[in-house]
């Protein structure tokens, strides 16, 4: 085929189409819709804060991971443009190539002082860190220990490394005990969890993590993404909440969540990061994380240590929120601020969610896969930044709602 037929043949608004691929993937969508499974982007027309606009009006946001609302902090917005008037918008290849700054190195260092390790190392994302740092450390021959209510991140993760993985029930000591002592010795073995679970709102017992670890000569792997910034004296997360950071193997945490930024961090022993900067094909194989981001997660740092009020702050509106929202008769669990409202059915939680949302709040309805099936639910996050008023006036929305909808006790 010469030139001009392929220009004729892929021109401009030329649609290839696959035979029944279109209706093959409208009926797909058709069973998700029908399934209450269909999810959708809905546009804020502002930044994530307190209170975001959408269709031009305001409304209440209790489904952020801002939880220290860190977002548009003028420090961190100062600290990003600096950075991009400086090193530009991007460093322009992977890390290991030439796309290193003195940038990285230097926030790379505060972080591990942060969590009191040798070194740490950065990624573009959550999932990258997770994805990475895990199939650099198992694979074949080796063991992984996983939470049955791990992130979707840490589960690909397992599954991509090639090791034998297997499954605990939450948070369920005997059941990991049982797995570990069954496991035939030889290659590494290695037990994952988050640290605080994003969708349930509890925490890993990490003490007896720990224990487990240490009898069964196994590392330890801890997922900090929704406890770092939030728990511990400096907000290093739950391993400084409960002086158990020199137990942890591998400490991984995200800069977009209570940080306020973009990116993640993976924490540990300098051969840790030595061998993880080496084989984690999704740090070796990406851009490095742009400037604008490290130099607001530094920002982010310096802000967590000098204003610990911020997470005082989130613990009382928190509370607040969680008793409201128990005195309605909802069934409300967790004990961090992560508030899950169960309500088991998905078309139940679609409507009670568009009912808020109608009544000026913004807290979507979480539904399988990335929870269990039959327990939908609404994830309730409340920001430090909220006010006892838009506290009140959240907990007024799901008291009217519930009532409509004949669930309030």
């Amino acid at each position: 085929m010469s030139g001009n037929q392929v220009d004729k043949g892929l021109g401009a608004g030329h649609h290839r189409a696959v035979p029944g691929l279109e209706q093959d993937l409208t009926a797909e969508l058709e069973r998700l819709e029908t399934d209450g499974l269909r999810r959708t982007l809905r546009a804020l027309g502002s930044g994530s804060a307190a209170e975001v606009a959408i269709d031009g009006r305001p409304v209440i946001l209790l489904s952020s991971n801002n939880y220290l609302g860190l977002a548009d902090h003028p420090d961190m917005v100062a600290a990003a443009c600096e950075a991009t008037r400086r090193w530009g918008c991007s460093t322009g290849a992977s890390r290991l190539i030439c796309g290193h700054l003195d940038l990285h190195a230097e926030v790379e260092a505060r972080i591990a002082a942060w969590k009191g390790t040798e070194a740490a190392l950065l990624f573009p994302s959550g999932y990258q860190a997770n994805v990475g740092t895990i199939t650099a450390l198992v694979g074949r021959g080796d063991h992984v220990f996983s939470d049955a209510l791990n992130h979707a991140s840490i589960i690909d993760g397992c599954r991509l490394s090639r090791a034998s993985v297997h499954i605990y029930p939450h948070r369920d000591m005997r059941g990991l005990e049982a797995l570990l002592s069954a496991t035939p010795e030889g290659g590494r073995r290695l037990i994952v969890t988050d640290s605080v679970f994003s969708m349930d709102g509890d925490r890993a017992p990490l003490d007896a993590l720990v224990a487990l670890a240490g009898l069964y000569h196994t590392s330890l792997y801890l997922d900090e993404a929704h406890a770092a910034g939030v728990l511990g004296t400096h907000g290093a997360g739950l391993a400084e909440a409960e002086g158990l950071g020199g137990a942890v193997d591998v400490h991984m945490g995200t800069l977009g969540k209570a940080l306020g930024g973009a990116g993640a961090y993976v924490a540990g022993s300098r051969a840790l990061i030595d061998l993880v900067a080496n084989r984690a094909r999704s740090f070796v194989y990406t851009t490095g994380l742009a400037p604008a981001a490290v130099a607001a997660a530094g920002a982010a740092l310096r802000i967590v240590l000098a204003e610990p009020e911020r997470r005082a702050a989130l613990r009382r509106n928190a509370d607040r929120l969680r008793h409201g929202l128990a005195s309605l008769g909802l069934r409300v669990e967790g004990d961090t601020h992560i508030i899950p409202v169960l309500l088991g059915d998905n078309a139940l939680a679609m409507r009670f969610a568009a009912e808020l949302l109608e009544r000026g709040v913004l807290a979507h309805a979480i539904r399988p896969p990335t929870v269990p099936a039959g327990t939908a639910r609404l994830r309730v996050t409340p920001m430090a930044t909220h006010t006892d008023a838009q506290v009140d006036r959240a907990v007024a929305a799901f008291a009217e709602v519930a009532t409509t909808m004949g669930i309030a006790a």
